[in-house]
């Protein structure tokens, strides 16, 4: 199954990849060789720490290839911009009880960052929110009791 992402999103998990792939394997060869100098390898904790942090790395690797390799990356500044909230638009929304403004941008699990403003497609308040228009008003279903919120602006890209 597809996994949707941004390009940013896309060209964020390349670079960690090129990362980890170049310098980050070199600095754990370089320490499994640094522990593996020291001795008896059955009590050596850096050495274990070390070959941790390898299969760690190459873990990662592997995952993030796996996603990119699934991934179906949208650019959203080719979309025609028709008022309606689609995956990777920014949307703002005002709370109809206390008026309080809020920005969020759609995007893929992997590139969810609430701190950035970024939401992910599959949280609560996206779903409730894609496919549904400019001064839409919208029940979002929070465990702390419904929330509603208008639609105040939707942009691409």
């Amino acid at each position: 199954m597809p996994i949707p992402m941004t390009i940013e999103g896309a060209e964020s998990l390349r670079e960690e990849v090129a990362h980890r792939k170049s310098a980050l394997r070199q600095e754990i060869t370089q320490a499994i060789a640094e522990a593996r100098a020291h001795g008896d390898l059955k009590e050596n904790a850096e050495y274990h720490a070390a070959r941790e942090q390898q299969g760690f790395n190459e873990g990662r690797i592997q995952e993030i290839e796996s996603k990119l390799a699934d991934a179906q990356i949208i650019d959203v500044s080719k979309i025609p911009a028709t008022g309606k909230v689609i995956f990777g638009s920014t949307v703002t929304l005002m709370d109809t009880g206390s008026e309080e403004t809020k920005v969020y941008r759609i995007v893929g699990e992997d590139e969810a960052n609430l701190r950035d403003g970024k939401i992910s497609v599959m949280s609560p308040i996206a779903r409730a929110l894609i496919g549904k228009s400019l001064d839409d008003v919208v029940l979002v279903a929070a465990p702390g009791g419904d929330l509603e919120y208008e639609i105040t602006d939707v942009s691409y890209g």
